[in-house]
């Protein structure tokens, strides 16, 4: 099979890493190596902190079988962790933390890493999110790439949730994504010509010696390492399962738009490099509340309009997958419901840093009626009333 991308079944993966969390104190903690010894090998993995974990999905065409999936591999994860006195959390920071949470897993790769950066990867006390959409052409996924690299700091947006570092408020909605933005090949997605560019520049990184193999390239996208899709990284982790879902709708459209206009010959939009490193840096300052910088007129929009401004260039590929009336319901839901990082701040307010932890902990477990009720559009008759009025106003340039 060649150039999946070009069908609307492209498939749909999610890895999502989470933070091992001692529920007596609410700090982390290194224990993860603990907990995949009673987890299945195929769907968790250790990281390079032994106070993280990392779950995989297997890869979907649906959007509601994905969310069962990762609904699932959370429930696992917590009962296991239960047992031990643990807890699990997603999100980009945990604000409490032990001692032993920055110690590096038992890997030999893991430590010629920390023996390397030292300091750096002290500091990866952080968990993102990471969505695979099927890309077996390897060019394609690079010119892809190209494209979706723009829209990305909006996605960054809806998934901030890493507020607080080592017990203090950053003034950031996600503090994760600029931490690890001091690894030297992480950020932005730079215009590689052709996959063979993009695998002679990985060579050279290597030969360099700053790097030791291809996964420790870590631009906000990227074609994978070792499968056959293009992954989003830029996200930090959402401690809500719809708003994972929600990533991983808007991505794979992303990518299906992009493909559609490769295929027809587009032209790229003139969008500089710095501009969308600046519109990173204002998605990770202020999240959802406040404005982003809409990359085609480089000005200041309201984090809403530009979320259903996005929303709207969508709609073709998300009809052409049976996720419009989802994702539409997803992202109006995201925008009242407000960003994670918002909420942490409003638990902080009413009972400081181990409030924090205990609502991340209770979001981390919680699983949307939807699942069990059925197709979300079922309800969704204010969202297609919000997605109505989010086009009318794109109609007439608000």
């Amino acid at each position: 099979m060649c150039r999946t991308v070009d069908h609307p079944s492209a498939t749909v993966g999610v890895e999502e890493e989470f933070h091992i969390v001692d529920l007596a104190s609410r700090r982390l903690t290194g224990r993860a190596d603990r907990l995949l010894g009673q987890l299945p090998g195929n769907s968790f993995s250790p990281e390079l902190p032994r106070s993280v974990l990392e779950a995989n999905s297997r890869p979907w065409v649906g959007l509601l079988p994905l969310a069962a999936d990762v609904a699932g591999l959370r429930r696992t994860a917590i009962a296991a962790a239960a047992s031990q006195g643990l807890g699990i959390v997603a999100a980009g920071t945990v604000p409490l933390a032990e001692p032993d949470a920055a110690q590096v897993t038992a890997d030999a790769r893991y430590e010629r890493i920390g023996s390397e950066y030292r300091a750096l990867v002290r500091e990866q006390l952080i968990c993102g999110t990471h969505v695979h959409v099927g890309v077996d052409d390897r060019d394609l996924a690079v010119a892809i790439a190209r494209r979706v690299a723009p829209w990305l700091p909006v996605l960054l947006a809806l998934s901030v949730s890493s507020p607080f570092w080592r017990g203090t408020d950053t003034g950031y909605a996600s503090w994760r994504s600029l931490i690890w933005r001091r690894w030297p090949t992480a950020g932005g997605w730079f215009g590689f010509a052709s996959a063979a560019d993009y695998d002679l520049t990985v060579a050279g990184l290597i030969r360099s010696g700053v790097i030791t193999d291809p996964g420790m390239i870590y631009f906000d996208v990227r074609p994978s390492a070792h499968l056959p899709t293009l992954e989003l990284r830029i996200c930090d982790s959402s401690p809500l399962v719809q708003d994972v879902v929600l990533l991983a709708g808007l991505f794979r459209a992303l990518v299906l738009s992009a493909a559609a206009a490769e295929s027809e010959g587009r032209p790229l939009p003139p969008v500089r490099p710095e501009l969308v490193a600046a519109a990173t840096w204002r998605a990770a300052q202020s999240g959802l509340h406040g404005d982003l910088v809409d990359p085609l007129s480089a000005t200041a929009v309201p984090a809403g309009r530009l979320v259903g401004q996005l929303l709207t260039e969508l709609r073709p590929a998300l009809e052409a997958t049976g996720d419009w009336a989802l994702v539409c319901e997803l992202t109006r839901s995201a925008l009242v419901r407000g960003s994670s990082a918002a909420r942490q701040r409003a638990a902080h307010a009413r009972g400081g840093l181990p409030a924090v932890v205990d609502a991340l902990l209770a979001e981390t477990r919680t699983v949307p009626g939807w699942l069990h009720s059925g197709h979300i559009a079922r309800r969704g008759s204010k969202a297609r009333t919000w997605c109505a009025m989010s086009e009318q106003r794109r109609a007439v340039g608000q």
